[in-house]
């Protein structure tokens, strides 16, 4: 189903974000609502932008949610980028593996600095971010269990055979997105193949997030919230 899609918000004219952090090895910001429930939303912003351009979308969606927005370390063309490109939609895979890597040792510092509950620990990346997401799916099963992709394709050449099972996964492909959309059955195909649940969504747009995808995964966190208290 295709649904309406209005213009995201820059965050960065936002004056509640919070104090950029460098404590670990990925640069990051943390922000808590006062009345801060357990869930913890980790942000992985797109190429050309920042940590802070998903913080609105999250907020939105998840008021009382912890929200850590991660700076990707790659800077190629004057852009933030979480790893290397060749073509828009060819990837240097060194790069894509030495990233998701130290990603992944990123989120154990993180988890332990900060004492978050895993279980209840969401990622939403959004493009290069989401991209990234699912990398580090498949290549270090069980680090990532829930994740929302936002106009998201599949990057790695070779794909180990990585078990998903558990794993809860909600995409949203711009039905207009001429360079991501195409992928998006096949990215769905090959996490469903590995056994992660996906619920796959298509909107009324193209490369740009908005209102619409904060209602969609706003609605798709309280169920996920619902499935875990049963």
């Amino acid at each position: 189903m295709v649904e309406n899609q209005t213009a995201g918000t820059d965050s960065r004219q936002n004056s509640e974000i919070a104090a950029l952090r460098r404590d670990l090895s990925f640069s990051y910001r943390l922000h808590i609502p006062q009345d801060a429930g357990s869930e913890t939303l980790i942000l992985l912003h797109g190429s050309a932008a920042d940590e802070t351009t998903l913080m609105p979308l999250a907020m939105a969606a998840a008021p009382r949610a912890r929200l850590v927005a991660v700076r990707g370390r790659i800077v190629q063309d004057g852009d933030l980028r979480w790893f290397r490109r060749i073509t828009p939609t060819q990837f240097d895979q060194a790069s894509i593996r030495a990233e998701t890597d130290s990603f992944e040792r990123f989120i154990d510092e993180l988890i332990a600095l900060h004492t978050l509950e895993p279980a209840s620990v969401a990622f939403i990346g959004y493009s290069n971010g989401a991209n990234l997401v699912t990398s580090t799916m498949l290549l270090h099963p069980g680090v990532i269990r829930r994740a929302v992709l936002l106009r998201a394709m599949p990057v790695l050449d070779r794909v180990p055979d990585a078990d998903l099972s558990g794993a809860h996964v909600l995409m949203i492909t711009g039905a207009n997105d001429v360079t991501y959309a195409p992928f998006a059955q096949s990215l769905a195909r090959l996490l469903r193949r590995h056994h992660a649940d996906v619920d796959a969504r298509m909107v009324a747009a193209g490369h740009e997030f908005g209102a619409v995808d904060g209602n969609i995964i706003s609605e798709w966190l309280d169920r996920q919230r619902s499935a875990a208290s049963t």
